[in-house]
């Protein structure tokens, strides 16, 4: 079985689980997960784990996340998005100079509130499932980053912007927190994340794309090792007579490896092979496997 991640370029119309099953028939395995959803009418990177890398979905090092989306000014809707249904229209004009203020006022630590269309999990039903029941329910606000927003261009009633954030961001409600900002309400006419875990759009490859790789037997030169996620960890290799005691996840003394590890978690390597994240532990003075993607 192949380990590793797949930086796919999501296209119109699938759903992030979509992407997952049809890679499931094209690589012949159960073993795959996303690392972070993708509306239906978004675009861009969806970073695919497969094999031992589905360990790794929740320790993911970078969970900042960029997009390119277009908000457009005056419609709301009750998606937030323009594949809503329209809620409310305003004819009025806001200058050039208002939006960017509005903008660029986003930046930085903020709070936002979910949109019911979302899979956030309410008393265990899908924040989505009980909006298309017609209801609405009161949702708490949740601390998400901005870290940094430019603007490409302003063709009013459109804005086309670029959004550097933190995993939970919801880019459909920041585009109608702005609106709002402005009294003339919005939604986001479209949205392509460029950037996830780290890797650009210019990486991707669509399904397609993936299958043909797949067909013609190249799956190894599109698929990332699991390691490279973590190359932001120093690499600790094993003695030789301790190998055993790493291949069996157990904890590990300073004395365990050839040099003493420099920082709280080390890439754990036997030879070239890489076997888990350790991490040091303070109370006891060793080190204990933090995630380990050993067959």
């Amino acid at each position: 079985m192949n380990n590793g991640f797949l930086i796919v370029n999501k296209e119109r119309g699938f759903t992030s689980f979509d992407v997952c099953a049809k890679l499931r028939g094209i690589l012949k395995t159960r073993k795959i997960g996303h690392t972070g959803t993708l509306d239906p009418d978004a675009t861009g990177v969806l970073l695919v784990c497969v094999g031992n890398a589905t360990k790794a979905v929740d320790i993911l090092p970078s969970e900042d996340k960029e997009y390119r989306a277009v908000v457009h000014f005056g419609i709301t809707t009750d998606t937030e998005d323009i594949s809503g249904q329209v809620l409310t229209t305003c004819d009025d004009t806001v200058s050039e100079d208002a939006v960017r203020e509005a903008i660029l006022s986003f930046t930085g630590d903020i709070k936002q509130i979910p949109p019911m269309y979302s899979a956030i999990k309410v008393d265990g039903k899908k924040l989505y499932e009980l909006a298309r029941e017609g209801k609405v329910i009161e949702r708490k606000a949740r601390d998400i980053t901005i870290h940094d927003i430019r603007i490409e261009s302003i063709d009013y009633p459109f804005a086309t912007i670029l959004v550097k954030c933190s995993k939970g961001t919801y880019i459909r409600t920041l585009c109608k927190d702005i609106g709002e900002k402005l009294n003339v309400g919005a939604c986001m006419e479209s949205l392509v994340r460029t950037s996830a875990g780290g890797f650009n759009i210019s990486e991707a490859l669509t399904l397609s794309e993936i299958e043909e790789k797949v067909k013609a037997g190249l799956i190894d030169e599109i698929i990332i090792p699991t390691e490279r996620l973590f190359e932001e960890y120093e690499i600790s290799y094993m003695k030789d007579d301790r190998i055993k005691l790493a291949e069996n996840g157990n904890r590990l003394n300073a004395d365990d490896f050839k040099s003493i590890p420099n920082t709280l978690r080390t890439r754990v390597h036997i030879g070239n092979r890489f076997i888990g994240i350790y991490e040091y532990d303070n109370e006891k003075g060793d080190y204990k496997p933090y995630k380990m993607f050993l067959e």
